[in-house]
């Protein structure tokens, strides 16, 4: 008797180590999930499509990359951060919710039925080959963005749709649908969905970057391929709206998990304020600057190794775009299953265990660890070539495998532990700095982080030559990219939970100073 009765608690105990979900929250969580599944599922074939459309478009490379992401996502992501904050004062959510998503479906739309079928009459080559030979070689990145605009702008939306579906749009909404103690089992199982989602997308991209195989000598298998990787998208995009719009209509509307007069309630801590007023307000929080400087760091030490890892991927393919997208798919395929098994054996439970702070700092500390690897692979390539033949292989293939090595596990970490608690981070947040604060942090601190890491390797380029020669001086600065991290991750925890268990215990206060308001100096 009392055995079965020790037993009940050791199952109970186990149970919710790998799945900390209530059989009633499902109603709530299987919908969310199924929103980052698809989001995550646009978002993963999108990545890795622009990729292999820009490196290996005519006259381009991965050294487009850097000046790509300077001087085209970063206007973009301001214009579209211009647009959110005015039409957040305008429109519901939900209508704000569609009219974002809506955008992307028609860029994609126009781009694979007008832009990329008359890509030869648009692209302007004469225009280009002349500024080749006349500009420095270190400005071909730039030339090639020019040359190739029509790839240069599905690039840029690819990016955008990272930064405002997935980190505006789906984490907002689920920032203001969860509560607190729901966002500490719920956040770091959401991404399950969204990960299954790179495995599924994954395996629609190789198959479709291989249908060259089928087809005729002389077809435009690239542009086969383009196609039906852009009609998911578009299908994909279609059934997001409808999810969301089944989630407001029948989990919303019940009390057990969302209650309209909290949001009220919030909504009338703050009044609303102008566009300046709030970049005013949010730079008093040393809080909020924190924050945004996790997201940056992160955009600037995952842009630094990628351009590099891309690089040698481009030549181990030699310039082959259903090769390359059909590695790509095999890479987020493999990003995919470790992710989940990371957010399954560590995430939540990392996160519930050993705090916020703990989950915050293993991001960093593997992108350290990994990035010294790869970098130093990299560097001494040419001293450890007698030691790699004797492998039957060659420096530039174990440079590939090491940096897929290094970015699987830098985004793993980043989608089981840096996006969960970079979200929970918002949580004890006010409603106004909740909205616009995400905006700037999630759209432009991301693309400042990106762009940033972009403006290195462009200047490096420019004053040395190329991708190869700047090797060890881009590693110099991941390493101290690292460490300001991690002081930022530590500064941050402190306040985080000293601010959650403020606003937990307000529930008996009268009247509630505003909680950011604890955050300023």
């Amino acid at each position: 008797m009392s055995t079965q009765a020790n037993a009940k608690p050791q199952f109970g105990k186990w149970r919710s180590f790998f799945w900390p979900i209530h059989t009633w929250e499902l109603k709530k969580f299987i919908p969310m999930a199924m929103l980052f599944f698809f989001i995550n599922f646009n978002y993963t074939i999108l990545r890795d499509t622009k990729d292999a459309l820009i490196v290996n478009a005519p006259g381009s490379g991965a050294e487009a990359i850097p000046f790509l992401k300077l001087w085209g996502v970063l206007p973009f992501a301001i214009l579209f951060m211009l647009l959110y904050s005015k039409l957040s004062n305008i429109l519901s959510k939900p209508k704000l919710f569609y009219s974002m998503i809506s955008v992307f479906i028609g860029f994609f739309a126009i781009f694979a039925l007008l832009l990329y079928p008359n890509r030869d009459f648009l692209h302007p080559h004469v225009l280009c080959d002349s500024l080749q030979t006349t500009l420095p070689k270190g400005f071909g990145g730039l030339i090639a963005i020019l040359r190739n605009w029509t790839y240069s702008l599905f690039y840029i939306m690819s990016e955008l749709w990272g930064s405002v579906a997935l980190s505006l749009l789906f984490w907002g909404f689920a920032n203001d649908t969860t509560r607190s103690a729901e966002s500490k089992r719920f956040y770091g199982v959401f991404g399950i969905g969204g990960n299954l989602a790179m495995i599924v997308s994954g395996w629609f991209i190789i198959y479709f970057s291989r249908v060259r195989d089928h087809l005729p000598a002389g077809a435009d298998a690239w542009g086969m391929s383009l196609n039906y990787m852009v009609a998911m998208v578009l299908v994909s995009a279609v059934i997001i709206m409808g999810i969301y719009w089944w989630i407001n209509k029948n989990v919303l509307t019940d009390t057990r998990f969302y209650d309209t007069s909290e949001q009220q309630k919030a909504k009338k801590e703050k009044p609303k304020m102008s566009l300046s007023e709030s970049f005013k307000y949010l730079a008093r929080s040393r809080y909020v600057c924190l924050l945004a400087l996790l997201v940056i760091s992160y955009g600037v030490a995952i842009n630094l190794v990628e351009v590099t890892w891309k690089d040698q991927l481009k030549m181990l393919m030699k310039g082959n775009s259903n090769d390359y997208s059909a590695f790509m798919g095999s890479f987020s395929q493999y990003t995919g299953m470790v992710t989940i098994l990371m957010m399954l054996f560590v995430s939540s439970n990392v996160i519930r265990r050993f705090g916020w702070t703990t989950a915050a700092l293993i991001t960093p500390i593997v992108l350290l660890v990994t990035g010294a690897g790869f970098f130093t692979f990299i560097i001494f390539k040419d001293s450890l070539s007698g030691f790699i033949a004797m492998f039957g292989t060659s420096p530039l293939m174990l440079a590939v495998v090491f940096g897929q090595i290094q970015n699987i596990m830098s985004k793993s970490t980043k989608y089981s532990l840096f996006d969960p608690t970079k979200e929970m981070a918002y949580i004890p947040l006010d409603q106004e700095a909740k909205v616009k604060g995400k905006a700037a942090i999630d759209v432009v601190g991301a693309r400042l982080g990106k762009s940033g890491g972009a403006l290195v390797n462009q200047g490096l380029i420019l004053f040395l030559g190329s991708i190869a020669v700047i090797t060890p001086y881009v590693a110099a600065i991941m390493f101290l990219i690292m460490f300001v991290w991690i002081w930022a991750a530590k500064g941050l925890g402190k306040m985080y939970n000293e601010l959650s268990h403020e606003k937990d215990g307000k529930a008996a206060a009268p009247k509630a100073e505003p909680e950011l308001a604890k955050t300023t100096n």
